[in-house]
Order: structure tokens, then sequence, then C-alpha cells
């Protein structure tokens, strides 16, 4: 550990990433506290929580920290027990856990940790990651956290999961014959699942999640009840034009300060930077998580081996895969899922988990080789 601490390139620290995430997250501060009043504070409580975090990741090497692999994966698995039989419930989800007023989700650390675990697991296994026996390997260990999220019910993590699965197999170097037969069996099942779901009487999802898939296929059909988080998100980004009708605005036809959208401040919190700051304020969101994404590529192209490349290269999975989830969601293009916007949404887990993994690629990059 040591000789690895020796080994860093402090001039590499990469202050523009932490200045993109740190910025990011303060800019969507501001329309957290528009959605509801007394949570910017709040928010900017966990943003310096998770520079705290991001520091304490970013100093202890990497290489380090994955010889414990095994004791994540372990740990993924017991606290995604624990929140099934003793977690917080809302309605007939249990996905929480709460301590004095603040509710935490381990399935937002659960993403982190399972990106940590296979950069060793693979690294371990990279002479040998295209036989029958390692990729086997590889799907049966992300079966149980997949199906402990699932169950909780918690379709919209599931899914992620096995996005950051997919974006790691990837990038560990999985043959291109077996990513082109990955997309030939994924896709018609899909259609299948889909198909399948739809059909009275199914039990595959809960009656809400699959009213939610045929309230995006039939919009207007569901338009008071499923679809309407989803139509008046999209009215308030439609009004709010160019530049939006302000921050904190007063505006008797607002969307927003009418609660046309529950939660906007979580899941929908892009309707209100549509509707507030315009669709200049929401380049802005993209062009900030954009960077982002490029910077963890472009760390994880010149990490000094297998694991460092995975590890940035799932965080900019991670990142990318969930801003086009949720913005998909919140126009329309996309099912109702439930997931936060990047840095931007607000929700202590989900920040202080992504400075966490923010940390590890910062760590990445201070041990890059010199040239």
């Amino acid at each position: 550990m040591l000789q690895d601490f020796k080994n860093y390139q402090w001039r590499k620290i990469d202050i523009y990433l932490v200045l993109l995430a740190t910025g990011l997250t303060y800019y969507g501060a501001q329309f957290i506290e528009s959605a509801q009043s007394g949570l910017m504070s709040r928010q900017l409580q966990g943003l310096l929580l998770g520079v705290a975090a991001m520091l304490v990741t970013a100093l202890i090497p990497y290489n380090f920290v994955l010889k414990f692999y095994w004791l994540m994966y372990a740990f993924c698995i017991a606290i995604l027990l624990l929140v099934r039989f003793f977690g917080y419930s809302v309605g007939t989800a249990a996905r929480w856990f709460e301590f004095g007023g603040i509710r935490l989700q381990p399935s937002e650390l659960v993403k982190i940790l399972l990106i940590l675990f296979y950069a060793q697991f693979i690294m371990k296994h990279k002479d040998n990651l295209n036989t029958v026996r390692v990729i086997l390997s590889c799907v049966g260990l992300i079966i149980p956290p997949f199906y402990l999220i699932f169950d909780q019910p918690d379709l919209s993590t599931s899914i992620m999961i096995l996005v950051i699965f997919a974006v790691i197999m990837f990038v560990g170097g999985v043959s291109y014959k077996l990513v082109i037969a990955a997309f030939l069996v994924t896709i018609p099942s899909i259609i299948l699942f889909i198909n399948l779901v739809l059909q009275e009487g199914q039990t595959i999802l809960t009656d809400y999640q699959r009213n939610r898939i045929l309230a995006w296929l039939q919009p207007e059909k569901y338009a008071m009840t499923e679809a309407y988080q989803t139509s008046n998100a999209i009215m308030a980004i439609g009004s709010g034009q160019l530049t939006g009708k302000g921050l904190n605005n007063n505006v008797i036809a607002s969307v927003k300060n009418g609660n046309f959208i529950s939660e906007a401040q979580t899941d929908f919190i892009f309707a209100v930077v549509g509707e507030e700051a315009g669709f200049i304020g929401c380049c802005v969101i993209l062009g900030l998580l954009f960077l982002i994404v490029l910077e963890c590529i472009m760390v994880a192209r010149k990490a000094k081996d297998l694991a460092g490349s995975i590890i940035a290269g799932g965080m900019a999975g991670l990142i990318g895969f969930q801003t086009f989830i949720n913005i998909g969601v919140v126009t329309g293009l996309l099912p109702n899922t439930g997931l936060t916007l990047p840095f931007v949404s607000y929700g202590l887990t989900s920040l202080v988990s992504l400075f966490i993994g923010i940390g590890f690629v910062i760590n990445v990059k201070l041990q890059t080789p010199r040239f």
C-alpha cells in the first residue's frame, strides 16, 4: 500500500473532474430548493459529506482496496438481505433504512461496490475471460444482487445493475462475438418480456410496474394516473422555452408551482430545470454530465491496469446510462422507472455513493504511468 501511495502522480490530480462534479451538484441544489423549500441545505450537507468521502477514496490506493473484493461482494449481499427483512417500507417497496429522519438506500452503494468487485475479479481472470467457465461465473455472481434489488421491488435499479454489468464486461475485454450474440439475444428478449408483462394475470411484475409500461405505450389512456407525472413534466420543459421562467419564480401558470409533479426534487428534477432555466439550463446540465462521463472515459483509457480501466469505465457507464434513462423518462421516451439524475436529484445515499465512485476515478488517474 505504501509503495502504491509513493507512486502517486500528484500533478495529475483531477481537479477538473472535482470541479465538474461539485459544480453540477451545487447547480442542481438550486433547483432542489425551488422544487421543495428547505432541502438545499441538506443537499449541500450531502455534498460536503460526498467530497470528504471522495478525498478518502482518492487517497487510498485502489489496488489495496481491491484486495478485499470478496468482502465487498459479501457486504453487498448482506445489506440487501438486511434491507429486505428489516428495511423501511413505503407501500409495497422495502428499499431503505431510516436513521433519525435520514433515509438511506443501500442499492445505490451496491452499484459502486459491484464495479470495484468486478474490477478485481476480471483482472484476476483476464487471460481466460472469454472462456465459458469465467463468463458463467461473472453472470452467476451478478444474479444474487440483481434478484435482491428486483424483489424489493426496484425494477429501475435492477436494470441499472445489468447495464453496469454489461459495461464492465465490455471494458474488461469480453469478445466482440459475445457482445454481438448478446445483442441478438437481448433485443428479442426485451420485446418478448414486454409482451409477457402486458398480459392480464402475469406475475413477473407488480401491477404498478405493469401499468407504468402501459402508460408509456398508451399515455392518453393513463393521462390522469400513471402517465400524469410524465405528461406534466413534458409540459413543464416545453413551457420553459429558451431561458425559462426564472429560478424560484411565482408564475401562476407553472407546472411546478401548481404541484402537478410530485417529488419533483428527485426523479423529475430535470422538469424543474426545463421550466425554470429553459433550454439553456437543460443544456448546462447535460453538458456537465457529458463532460464528467467523457473525463471518466479518458481516465479509463490511460489507466495503469485493467482494474483501473474497469473502475473508470464503469463509473462512466453508470453516470451516462442513468442520465439517459432519467431524461428519457422525463421526456416520455422511456417508461417511468424511478431513477434519479446523477448529482442533480435530491438524495443523500445516491450523491455520496457517486462521489465515492468519482474518488476512485481520481485514484486511478493519480496512478497513471508517466508518459
